[in-house]
């Protein structure tokens, strides 16, 4: 196995990216804190989803001290639809420590990023490349492929073993070939986004296929391996939409788990038929009028998948609400973070303008 790239390798990649690199908004800023934004945003999301929410991100919250004190319900509606919001409420945490231990900004150290709530070796390495031009290594799901490819990397890439083997390699690039690190490894990122994916690899316009052992191999379609994921558990839910009048019920989330703190429509993790859908209500302290079925919806987490029925549920006026329950309007719900997991229902009725 070739055991580290050449001087020759990482030029064909640099200038490929110089002359190749798309427009995005966030680079070229020369911004830090558009470094750090885009990188935790494209974390498990497309960067065709990210675009419009990342403009709209930094357009309500343009450095680190709006972001340290943005309400948490105006922040998750920010961050409604890129999915994990752990990843949302850290970086307020990181926004915060910044704010009161390093004048809010972030600091040009690698160790000290990788501190910082949520942000990682990844991340830390491609703020410190990108935006401090300190040469650390950004190892993320797309570079781990473009070199288990380069590399011929038949072991299994979820291991630690090989991600830390891989990563190793990088050391010898910084270290002698005189290319822009910031540059190199955006090289990286953006062969496995545009030329090097994982079903259909563009290798005639890959500025590495003469050397990529892969390819001379002809086993890049069984490049990289991946060990598979434990199978997703199932939960069957029933979805409430309980509606009084032109207005919704919805509630909080418990501030701990799937989906901390953000809002639902009532939920039931149950296969419901409509008459215990009606009971449910009534045990709410509802009076229900009259109910009607909505479209099936399944959602997909990590670790496991939501197959949800659902029900509107027309009430009479004047429901106390119980359990944290809130009626609001469309325009008040419009200001909510629903997550995507009811996306089919929100965009079943009109709920959200940018869907």
């Amino acid at each position: 196995m070739q055991e580290k790239l050449t001087e020759k390798q990482a030029e064909q990649l640099t200038d490929w990216y110089e002359k190749n690199r798309r427009s995005l908004p966030w680079r070229d800023t020369g911004n830090p804190y558009h470094v750090w934004i885009s990188e935790i945003m494209l974390q498990q999301t497309r960067i065709e989803a990210v675009i419009p929410k990342y403009e709209a991100f930094i357009r309500e919250l343009p450095d680190t001290a709006a972001l340290a004190r943005c309400d948490d319900d105006r922040l998750m509606r920010l961050w409604e639809g890129l999915g994990y919001y752990s990843r949302a409420r850290n970086l307020k945490k990181c926004a915060e420590v910044l704010t009161e231990n390093f004048g809010g900004r972030l600091p040009e150290d690698y160790a000290l990023l990788k501190k910082l709530p949520g942000i990682g070796p990844y991340t830390a390495g491609a703020i410190a490349s990108i935006a401090f031009s300190i040469p650390v290594p950004a190892v993320d799901g797309n570079v781990l492929r473009v070199l288990a490819r380069v590399f011929a990397v038949r072991e299994d890439i979820r291991s630690e073993e090989t991600k830390k083997h891989i990563t190793d390699t990088l050391s010898e690039v910084y270290a002698s070939a005189h290319v822009s690190c910031s540059s190199f490894n955006q090289g990286m990122m953006e062969l496995g986004e545009t030329l090097c994916l994982p079903a259909k690899p563009h290798c005639s316009t890959c500025p590495w296929n003469e050397s990529c052992l892969a390819l001379q191999q002809g086993t890049v379609s069984q490049i990289p391996y991946r060990s598979p994921l434990k199978q997703r558990k199932i939960i069957r839910r029933t979805l409430l939409v309980i509606r009084e009048g032109e207005k919704f019920m919805i509630r909080r989330r418990p501030e701990k788990g799937l989906l901390a703190g953000l809002y639902e429509f009532i939920g039931i993790d149950e296969d419901l038929e409509a008459k215990d859908a009606l009971a449910e209500a009534e045990k709410m302290g509802m009076t229900p009028l009259r109910i009607r079925p909505l479209p099936d919806s399944v959602h997909v987490f990590t670790h496991l998948e939501w197959h949800m029925k659902a029900y509107e549920i027309r009430i009479a006026e004047g429901a106390k609400l119980k359990d944290g329950c809130i009626l609001v309007s469309r325009a008040e719900i419009a200001d909510k973070a629903l997550p995507s997991a009811f996306r089919a229902y929100t965009r079943w009725y009109a709920l959200r303008e940018d869907e």
